[in-house]
């Protein structure tokens, strides 16, 4: 405990969770003159000076929280990865507290349309690719929330015509009401299943994203999609086959794919950045919201002919003895993994694991093992992606990620992939998933020196 409880009779606000969103909130909270109260049960959380510093008035508890800071909080707004399970909500909740998300401050103040972008895996290329083609197409927008800036931090800019907001399953669950002007949820592959317990639970999340929506574009492989968007809202649909007309899909013509609006071809994929079928899907998801603001497709076409992905998502590091080492350290889950495998051509040896996230490695291993020559497996959840490959797949265990890739040095041959692709978050040997990923390219760098 850090502050004397006497002195919080002012103090009306309570933010759990000091983390960057937390930062967020503080900085949010300066600018708009309100004290508040945050509490971590870290006894040594980050961001602890920068915060006092933002805030001199700021009163702090840590580790073990005494319930009867609550006395005088009306409003408590929690960080996205926090599960609600915690004797402080509980009690709030029993005591009708509003409990609220940072997106919901962030509705609160907007006086700009929000785009909102989900899904299991591609989010942060679609919220990226978006911007830049809203920027090719001249409307200023601003990019954040759950990627690069949190979304608290976009009010202290200028205000631009959309805010793009990526938001992941746990800013879903939290946010109680998001007017936005389009909405899609990418895919859906099961994640985060040691937060949200269930599959359904975890869909049920990303499918908030469409409750007040007054645009939706959705993946026509979702058919669930329709349960919660309203019926009488314009919307436009993608997905990988020819689609009706109006609407957005692939066509193989004269042996060449194209990406096309109905029957109308609008780029090769030969021509664009981006490689593989998923994120063909993740820009023809791009040119549906696009369509449904108004964008120059022109224009639009010009930025996905420029856009080369982001790092850490198949990334080519470099070709040591004709072998292609790829960093997709950003595969974090099932789903990630199977679209990245079935996007490769040729043999692949595959370095996987950190932390499952109480994955499906059953479904995993059903889905690739014809697919990699062999897999390499590192990390706290080891054993159990080991248990689902081992009568499938060559398979060996490392340490730890350097020995995983010297191991694939050693047994890769001409014509080969290593690909870093971990279904599994990082925390266990990490910071965070870039962090892994510059690992893996420092290591390759090395042995190719």
């Amino acid at each position: 405990m850090a502050t004397n409880k006497n002195d919080l009779n002012s103090y009306e606000n309570l933010v759990f969770g000091l983390g960057e969103t937390g930062m967020s909130i503080a900085r949010y909270f300066n600018r708009k003159k309100i004290n508040a109260i945050y509490i971590d049960t870290r006894r040594e959380p980050p961001n602890l000076s920068e915060i006092k510093e933002c805030d001199p008035n700021a009163k702090f508890f840590f580790g073990d929280i005494p319930l009867d800071i609550l006395d005088n909080v009306r409003r408590i707004i929690v960080s996205p990865g926090l599960v609600l399970d915690h004797p402080i909500l509980n009690k709030a909740v029993e005591l009708g507290i509003n409990i609220v998300s940072d997106i919901d401050l962030f509705i609160e103040s907007s006086q700009a349309e929000v785009i909102a972008i989900t899904g299991s895996n591609g989010k942060s290329t679609v919220t990226t690719l978006l911007g830049l083609m809203c920027n090719h197409s001249g409307k200023k927008v601003l990019t954040g929330a759950n990627l690069g800036c949190p979304a608290l931090d976009l009010l202290a800019q200028d205000q631009p015509e959309y805010y793009i907001l990526e938001l992941s399953s746990f800013h879903l669950h939290k946010t109680k009401y998001l007017p936005t002007r389009v909405s899609v949820v990418l895919n859906l592959s099961a994640d985060h299943l040691d937060w949200h317990n269930t599959e359904k639970h975890y869909f049920e999340a990303k499918y908030r994203v469409y409750s007040n929506a007054k645009m939706a574009v959705y993946n026509r492989t979702l058919p669930d999609s329709f349960n919660y968007f309203h019926e009488n809202i314009p919307s436009l649909s993608f997905g990988s086959e020819i689609p009706e007309t109006g609407h957005y899909g692939i066509l193989i013509r004269d042996g060449s794919k194209f990406l096309v609006k109905g029957e109308d071809a609008l780029i090769k994929t030969s021509e664009i950045g981006l490689v593989g079928d998923h994120n063909y899907l993740n820009a023809l998801a791009a040119l549906a919201i696009g369509d449904m603001i108004g964008l120059d497709q022109s224009s639009m076409l010009d930025a996905l002919r420029k856009f080369t992905g982001l790092p850490h998502r198949m990334q080519l590091v470099g070709n040591f003895n004709s072998v292609d080492y790829i960093n997709d350290s950003k595969g974090t889950n099932v789903g990630a993994v199977i679209a990245s495998v079935q996007s490769m051509a040729g043999p692949v040896i595959l370095i996987a694991g950190g932390q499952g996230k109480g994955a499906n490695f059953k479904y995993l291993a059903e889905s690739i093992h014809k697919e990699i020559r062999s897999i390499i497996i590192f990390g706290q959840d080891a054993p159990l992606i080991a248990k689902e490959f081992e009568n499938l797949v060559t398979l060996y265990l490392a340490n730890d990620l350097k020995q995983a890739v010297i191991k694939a040095r050693d047994i890769a041959i001409k014509g080969d992939s290593v690909l870093l692709s971990p279904a599994c978050a990082s925390f266990d040997q990490f910071d965070n998933y870039m962090h892994r990923g510059d690992v893996f390219s420092s290591v390759v760098k090395t042995l190719m020196t």
